[in-house]
């Protein structure tokens, strides 16, 4: 078996939970005999413990904290190298979908860093503040069919961003969102070599959807039944570099973090084989 490393970031947030849910994860996939590697998963605060990882999780927090600190541990540079050089698996949760998008608004230009990665443009704390937080309960359709056949999945929303915006693939940075009034974009990378190349992907897939209705009732603080109604963007993944609004840390339900690990699994060994040829 090989022995697959993820991280966590590990600077501000709710890393801790993001790990437990990862444990629990590694369960669910060995009952099923859906993986046949060894898994590891460490807290990250430093370039040399990043380096150490074939994936990572960005957490829910303070994107303009976990930002700020980064850059203060010489870590903004060597995330944004893992993820839009090297191109390894990264998935953000609601601070960490902001900190992996290419542009973000409702901010301040100097005032918050980006790494990027995802061509998307994103609306933080687009639900108000953290009194109007909610839970949704969401079908998720890129969840496997045994998985769909359990409960519906709930999503914790606190001051969560939307995606605002799929913006068009661009190899350096995004231009067109340079000139917006309180936007900030992320700088340009290039891909090292054809295996990040590969692992890019040049369109932004949508993977949920939070229902209009419960979109509308999100000041309210409520928790509501999800419908069918066209709603914002919670869910995207581009490549495999994947990011949601919500946060499946604080549910206990590892269902997510199953499929993102089967997705990482599956990019480590599509890796090693281009380096093999």
């Amino acid at each position: 078996m090989d022995m697959i490393t993820v991280g966590v970031l590990a600077l501000q947030g709710a890393f801790y939970e993001h790990l437990q849910l990862l444990k629990q994860a590694v369960g669910l996939l060995t009952a099923a005999n859906a993986t046949a590697s060894q898994w590891e998963f460490i807290e990250v605060r430093t370039p040399q413990e990043l380096e150490r990882c074939a994936a990572l999780i960005l957490p829910g927090g303070e994107s303009t904290t976990i930002s700020l600190v980064a850059a203060r541990s010489n870590l903004l540079e060597p995330l944004r190298d893992f993820v839009k050089v090297h191109r390894r698996p990264t998935w953000g949760t609601c601070a960490g979908l902001i900190l992996l998008a290419e542009s973000a608004n409702r901010t301040k230009k100097g005032g918050q860093e980006l790494i990027g990665g995802l061509d998307v443009r994103v609306n933080r704390n687009h639900f108000g503040r953290q009194t109007e937080s909610f839970q949704a309960p969401l079908d998720l359709p890129f969840l496997s069919s045994a998985e769909q056949e359990q409960a519906s999945f709930p999503a914790v929303f606190i001051r969560a961003p939307v995606v605002e915006k799929i913006l068009p693939h661009e190899e350096g940075i995004q231009t067109s969102e340079i000139e917006r009034d309180e936007t900030v974009v992320a700088p340009s990378k290039h891909a090292k070599d054809q295996a990040a190349r590969d692992a890019m992907g040049t369109d932004v897939e949508v993977l949920a959807t939070l229902p209009g209705r419960a979109a509308r009732l999100a000041s309210e603080g409520r928790n509501i039944d999800a419908d069918k109604e066209a709603g914002d963007i919670i869910a995207v993944k581009q490549g495999n570099v994947f990011g949601t609004s919500f946060h499946p840390e604080l549910t206990g339900d590892a269902r997510i973090h199953a499929w993102w690990l089967r997705q990482v699994e599956e990019s480590v060994k599509r890796r090693h084989e281009i380096e093999k040829c």
